[in-house]
């Protein structure tokens, strides 16, 4: 079997029983890599030199007995908006376009303590702000099964990747659907952890109180190795918390008997595609059939979810990317006149369009005048829609939706109109305004033969369970495609 045709897991396991050695592993991954960049571009960077230094190094400690873990072994993708040291880390924005940080992201320390190699950085919209990997200072991302679509973003670059063959596993960023709506373009697998449970140390912060790391895979096994790897308490970032259990693989089991999940009747009406519509339910229906208890419910607030979203986001990132003056790290105009001047410019030159209006819809929300209309009344908002999944919660295990109202648009479409690109996430956003978990699973195709994403959310910390269903309904799905390249 080609590594291209394996799981993160099977791979690992492979090359710690002999029948394959890490060495290998690196070569076939640079060489896949190399035969499908030059028509995806879902890599930035690539560690070529790096990858195959430490997979030497990682071959020893497997043969020691050192390494056992999943993941020992395995190459894996790191979106460009979290720090690698020693290693280009730009969000895809030429502000950032010669930062190489002097430390490693926690949750990128855990997976190459693990024996995971890093064999480079993906493509994203520039600091995550953006629904198309478009938005990047350094070209587009394609969606491996039609060029001529976009992947989703932020997380692009990362599911474009594993898609297209090119690595198995990835890391993405979620901050309002950048795991979850890609991995449903790209038809791949695609987590985001409840909030605080992976740590946020390394990642270049876009909206600190909804940013988080999360896997992106080829199944729902590879995903749960991952987070099993990255998940933990960690001191350096104060909102990372501790949990008592962080075995997600032990909830793989075909099981979902006991599982009660509604369907919110809002996520099924006007602007939701037909196609899209009718593999949602089909694959409800599988869940029905294998012992779940399934049910449409009222879930109220969902309208506002958008409009809370944007406001909170950008008013976020509008403090955070302050620090990208010229003056520290980064980039810095070339012909200006005095301190100010050069902020200006240098910021002027620096960002792009997309990354420009949520800064300068950020600071109006911020303003004197506007805070308390806008700001507040959004976290208000925010608190509402939380208490809103808590009472869906008291009722059901967890939630069944879309994970984005269409399958992945052509390329240039949204970027044309960016409200209409806001209201792509309305089926994703709500769950990073509440903390929640959730997970995106490939469950079937358009007409035109592009993937779509069955999205499942769950109450806080309840992983576990969104792993089961998405497991349990992965067995029976079967074996999901990925694109070959004469298709592409």
């Amino acid at each position: 079997m080609e590594i291209k045709d394996m799981t993160a897991v099977k791979l690992s396991a492979a090359i710690r029983e002999g029948r394959m050695t890490v060495m290998e592993a690196v070569a076939a991954t640079i060489d896949a890599i190399r035969s499908r960049e030059k028509e995806i571009h879902a890599f930035l960077f690539i560690d070529e030199e790096g990858a195959c230094h430490r997979a030497e190094e990682v071959q020893k400690k497997i043969d020691s007995g050192e390494l056992v873990g999943p993941l020992a072994g395995v190459p894996i993708a790191i979106k460009d908006n979290i720090c690698t040291k020693g290693l280009k880390t730009t969000c895809a924005s030429k502000i950032l376009y010669n930062f190489v940080p002097t430390y490693t992201a926690e949750a990128v320390k855990r997976l190459e303590d693990a024996g995971a190699i890093v064999i480079g950085k993906t493509n994203m919209d520039e600091f995550a702000m953006g629904s198309t990997t478009e938005t990047s200072a350094y070209g587009v991302t394609k969606n491996p099964w039609n060029t001529n679509h976009v992947p989703g973003g932020s997380s692009g670059g990362s599911c474009a990747a594993v898609a297209a063959g090119e690595v198995l596993c990835a890391l993405g960023s979620d901050t309002g659907g950048s795991i979850r709506q890609p991995s449903s373009f790209c038809g791949v697998t695609g987590m985001k952890p409840t909030y605080g449970t992976v740590s946020r140390y390394g990642l270049i912060a876009y909206g600190s109180s909804l940013d988080q790391i999360g896997p992106v895979a080829k199944d729902v096994t590879d995903c749960a190795a991952i987070l099993q790897t990255i998940a933990s308490h960690d001191p350096k970032d104060a909102t990372s918390m501790e949990r008592e259990d962080y075995d997600f693989l032990s909830a793989l089991k075909e099981d979902v008997s006991d599982l009660k999940i509604g369907i919110p009747n809002s996520y099924f009406g006007e602007g939701l595609d037909p196609q899209v519509k009718a593999s949602i339910l089909s694959a409800a229906e599988v869940l029905k059939s294998l012992g779940a208890e399934v049910e449409f419910f009222d879930l109220d607030l969902v309208e506002y979810a958008i409009p809370a979203y944007y406001v909170i986001a950008s008013a976020e990132a509008s403090s955070n990317l302050e620090r990208f003056d010229g003056v520290k790290y980064g980039y810095r105009a070339s012909e200006y006149e005095g301190l100010h001047d050069m902020y200006k410019k240098s910021r002027s030159e620096g960002f792009g369009p997309e990354v420009k209006r949520r800064i300068m819809l950020g600071s109006f929300v911020l303003s004197s005048g506007y805070y308390d209309a806008y700001y507040l009344k959004a976290l208000r908002t925010k608190a509402l829609i939380k208490q809103e999944f808590n009472k869906a919660f008291e009722k059901y295990d967890m939630i069944l939706s879309p994970a984005s109202p269409s399958t992945a648009p052509r390329l240039g479409e949204s970027l044309s109109d960016p409200i209409q690109m806001y209201l792509g996430d309305i089926y994703t956003v709500s769950v990073n305004l509440a903390g929640l978990p959730g997970i995106t699973v490939p469950c079937g195709f358009d007409n035109k033969g592009l993937p779509i994403g069955m999205q499942l959310i769950g109450d806080c910390f309840a992983e576990k369970k969104l792993l089961r269903a998405a497991y349990t309904y992965e067995q029976a799905r079967g074996t999901y495609p990925l694109p070959k390249k004469e298709e592409a």
